[in-house]
């Protein structure tokens, strides 16, 4: 059978997987520091989490399997990074450091393709457009930067600027980006420490569509499967309801065409800054995941929390959390409840040494067919990328006859005027 997983990360506890339908856990994972934004899905649903050394202040990117609950593969960096984003394939992981550097590695090897500095900056978030030809990059003090991805996996180094769009989205730190299913490739919304979220085009240029200001910095953005309306959580614990587009015919509630609602404080609300927010069970419950180590299921419909996913013994804290689909890491023992099937098989085996070397084995095999597919995945990439720039060509086309029209109806009118005078 396979799962819908919510995966909660930690800067001093473990890693929990949560079966989505019942908040049973179903695994843990031990060995790493994760901070905020500091872990995604890699390829062949491998967890892949930024490692924070406390004591050495170096930075490395941990590599978790399914099998086990510790770390199989460490990936060496050259500086200490945070966030953490994979292409829809998991053959490429970005990662943010606390440069201003973007390191672009190929997995499963490991191996780091480019590393590029746009900015000076410590890069606070990253995410990639639908379509994965766009990564978009949050720094610290606000800016956001746009680079065609494939331009940092095909290793060819040849160029000079590969940046797209460059501006100060935001007065204080970029914290996370959210992009909806059917939304365009062009079009992301922003949330800052600033207290606000910014719904962004880049479609004809840089265009602010909207803002929407909060009384408290975002951490947690997601939208509804209609796209018509948002969920915010706030570091002032409560969860925030509105409309994506203002005038919107779809009400909030009772009729009452409210933009934006607290919509926490008709129950209670985390006692701590909310980190993350996830949907799950195709929309009907909303995820909220506190730093306190406070993880709630709610019910969309209701607006009311129907189910606490584990405890603060259990999770100590939580720094970031995500939903992970078509997962299938259940046994069922004889009483009939969920365990890591993983923590199962080390105990038969005896010999944690025996997983390592399989493992190890597969990614041998998966090695021999990187070079192959990084090529084809970074043309896919391209030939996306170029779609857009036509697309952005014809537009910057259109506007540029419209002004030379315009100008030789003004250069008329300046010479039917001589001729009069």
């Amino acid at each position: 059978m396979m799962y819908e997983v919510i995966l909660t990360g930690s800067m001093d506890g473990p890693m929990i997987a949560f079966e989505a339908s019942t908040g049973a856990i179903l695994a843990q994972f031990i060995g790493s520091q994760s901070p905020y934004c500091g872990f995604t899905m890699t390829c062949k649903k491998l967890i892949a989490t930024s490692h924070v050394s406390l004591d050495k202040g170096s930075g490395s990117i941990h590599i978790y399997n399914w099998d086990t609950s510790t770390v199989f593969h460490n990936i060496p960096l050259p500086e200490s990074v945070t966030p953490l984003i994979a292409n829809s394939d998991g053959d490429f992981l970005f990662a943010g450091g606390v440069s201003g550097s973007i390191h672009s590695l190929s997995l499963p090897s490991g191996d780091i393709i480019e590393s590029f500095t746009p900015y000076s900056k410590p890069v606070s978030s990253l995410h990639l457009s639908n379509d994965g030809s766009l990564l978009i990059s949050g720094y610290s003090d606000g800016t956001i930067i746009v680079i065609p991805s494939f331009m940092l996996v095909d290793g060819s180094s040849s160029y000079s600027d590969p940046i797209l769009h460059k501006w100060k989205a935001h007065s204080d730190s970029v914290i996370s980006f959210n992009t909806g299913i059917g939304i365009h490739t062009c079009t992301f919304v922003s949330c800052s420490m600033d207290c606000t979220c910014k719904f962004w085009s880049l479609l004809n240029g840089i265009t602010l569509i909207r803002t929407v200001t909060f009384p408290c910095s975002i951490f947690g953005f997601v939208m509804d499967s209609t796209e018509s309306l948002f969920y915010a959580g706030g570091s002032d614990g409560f969860i925030y309801k509105g409309l994506v587009k203002v005038g919107s015919i779809k009400m909030l509630e009772k009729g009452k065409g409210y933009e934006l609602v607290n919509w926490g404080s008709k129950t209670k609300n985390h006692q701590g800054s909310i980190v993350a927010l996830v949907l799950v069970n195709n929309g009907r419950n909303l995820v909220s995941a506190s730093k306190n180590a406070s993880v709630w299921m709610w019910d969309v419909e209701e607006g009311e929390v129907i189910m606490v996913l584990g405890n603060a013994q259990i999770l100590r804290s939580v720094s970031d959390m995500i939903v992970v689909k078509g997962i299938n890491i259940i046994e069922r023992n004889e009483g009939g409840e969920g365990v890591n099937r993983g923590l199962i098989s080390s105990s038969r085996l005896c010999d944690e040494e025996m997983i390592r070397t399989r493992m190890k084995l597969s990614e041998v095999e998966n090695v021999m067919d990187v070079a192959v597919h990084d090529q084809g995945s970074a043309i896919d990439m391209l030939e996306s990328t170029i779609a857009s720039y036509e697309r952005l060509l014809k537009l910057i086309l259109r506007e540029v006859t419209k002004t030379i029209e315009e100008a030789d109806h003004e250069d008329e009118d300046t010479d039917d005027k001589g001729e009069k005078d």
